[in-house]
């Protein structure tokens, strides 16, 4: 990784706008302050001056609008409804430090890139009140300054980390007028009237309109951007579809490579599945979850370390996320040597026949909960009949007994977070009813901890979860991931298929 000469990082900490004004003038009086064990003393005039000419012209004319520029667009007239006369500041966030002067790769915050579907650090979109409704601005970062040596001398410079899109570009894919951030502090300081602002993304902009907002009123503004995400339109769908099948092949390429996980540990499964989910998405929608033998019991097991060992189990939670954000949430636990013994099948088939029960639950009109209770039902039916738990299984459910060995919830809601909407209101969420766009996964699961003496020794270190996105239609719902079995025996066959 190449060392930077952008100039030494104050101790004081500076919002970025202040930061990139700083390092500007910086480089307009001195060309660069090195920093400690730099290489390079320091900038000549005549270097200076030479890097600030000789470029050609870059500026991208035949833009076309980004794919979900309509959908964004009645998402912010939706908003603009919601909070008349209200100035409204939704952040994308900063960078991250994750060592030094190395940075965590961005995501931008849900709420802004679901707003305007940009996905660049330090962006604000702003809606100023205007007659019945909000003008719209989007501030960004423009391209680098070359006059002042911006562009090279600076860590965030282009030529550092790479072209970003003029002022007059990303009007025209986002359909909102542009300008530029490092003056957005001050406008901010001198607004006037009501604001609401997402918190936790920009130090910067909270700090700009301490003396404006309210904890109260800025939660409003983030709840009701929640519960916007619960119903998805067709653009999102069509996203999420989209995430979902490319972790339908990001579960094919792990099974055609279990001989080598075996040889090595769960991180070949980890980085197997990371490749696809890099080449055709974003990323990974979430720390994937490569859960073999009894790491399979403990829920969010990311540190995938462990031995792959024939005749175990692997619990794999994982999913793609697209390059607009929207991400899959697939699980299913694969016999690592082809075939479930006995007591392996059993318990499987225990965890299918509830999540049948739960997906059927799944349709308009339902209420949030119902899949979770016709799952839950099933477990514990299972778990009396094995002799477990005491029934009757009424008793059980109503103690939450089963839930020593089920543990979770049954599903979530699923869009541009794993754990979308989680902002909502409960009465719009788990206290809520299903209608036809909402997507959600049902995902129930059995674990038997390998320390848990209540249960038989063979039941010791065994877990369970199957996983599928569920959509909810007009007439009832529909698997986005069918593509992947589920039933034991299909699940064998398909592993047979993929290895040959």
């Amino acid at each position: 990784m190449a060392e930077e000469l952008n100039p030494e990082i104050s101790e004081n900490p500076q919002t970025p706008e202040a930061a990139l004004e700083d390092a500007a003038d910086a480089a307009r009086d001195e060309p660069v302050k090195q920093r400690k064990n730099g290489l390079y003393p320091g900038v000549s005039d005549e270097l200076a001056e030479n890097m600030k000419s000789g470029w050609a012209d870059t500026e991208l004319r035949d833009l076309e609008p980004i794919p979900q520029a309509a959908e964004t667009a009645a998402r912010r007239a939706a908003l603009s409804a919601r909070f008349p006369g209200e100035r409204l500041v939704i952040p994308a966030g900063n960078l991250k430090t994750r060592s030094n002067d190395t940075e965590y790769s961005f995501r931008a915050s849900v709420e802004y890139a679901y707003l305007t579907g940009n996905q660049t650090e330090d962006g604000v979109l702003v809606l100023e009140p205007e007659g019945d409704g909000h003008t719209a601005t989007v501030y960004l970062l423009p391209r680098s300054d070359r006059e002042n040596g911006e562009f090279w001398l600076d860590g965030q410079g282009e030529l550092w980390v790479g072209r970003r899109h003029s002022l007059t570009e990303a009007e025209k894919r986002y359909g909102i007028p542009a300008s530029d951030v490092r003056e957005l502090a001050g406008s901010l300081r001198e607004a006037t009237g009501p604001v609401r602002v997402v918190r936790g993304y920009d130090a910067g902009v909270e700090a700009a309109l301490t003396d404006k907002v309210t904890a109260e009123r800025d939660e409003e503004l983030r709840v009701f951007l929640s519960e916007a995400r619960l119903v998805k339109d067709e653009f999102e769908i069509g996203e999420l579809q989209k995430a979902v099948d490319s972790t339908v092949r990001g579960f094919e390429d792990v099974v055609k490579v279990l001989d080598k996980a075996e040889a090595t540990s769960e991180r070949y499964i980890e980085g197997t599945f990371f490749l696809r989910a890099r080449v055709e998405g974003n990323d990974v929608g979430y720390g994937s979850i490569c859960a073999a033998g009894p790491h399979a019991c403990t829920l969010h097991w990311v540190r995938n370390d462990g031995p792959v060992r024939s005749g175990d189990l692997l619990l794999l939670d994982a999913g793609v996320e697209t390059h607009t954000y929207y991400t899959a949430d697939i699980t299913r636990t694969l016999p690592i040597n082809g075939r479930y013994s006995e007591l392996q099948k059993k318990i499987y088939d225990a965890v299918y026949d509830a999540q049948e029960a739960g997906i059927a639950a799944v349709k308009p009109g339902a209420k949030y909960r119902d899949f979770h209770d016709a799952s839950q039902r099933v477990l514990a039916e299972r778990l009396v009949e094995w002799g477990l738990v005491e029934g009757p299984v009424e008793r059980v459910l109503e103690l939450g007994l089963q839930r020593r060995w089920t543990l979770h919830g049954t599903g979530h809601m699923l869009g541009m977070d794993v754990h979308d909407c989680a902002a909502a209101r409960v009465e719009s969420y788990v206290d809520g009813t299903l209608e036809p766009g909402m997507v959600l996964t049902v995902e129930p699961g059995l674990y038997f901890q390998a320390d848990d003496l209540t249960v038989p020794e063979e039941y010791r270190g065994i877990g369970v979860r199957i996983e599928d996105d569920i959509l909810v239609t007009a007439d009832g719902n529909r698997n986005l991931s069918a593509g992947l079995p589920r039933r034991s025996d299909e699940v064998e066959a398909w592993m047979a298929a993929l290895k040959g």
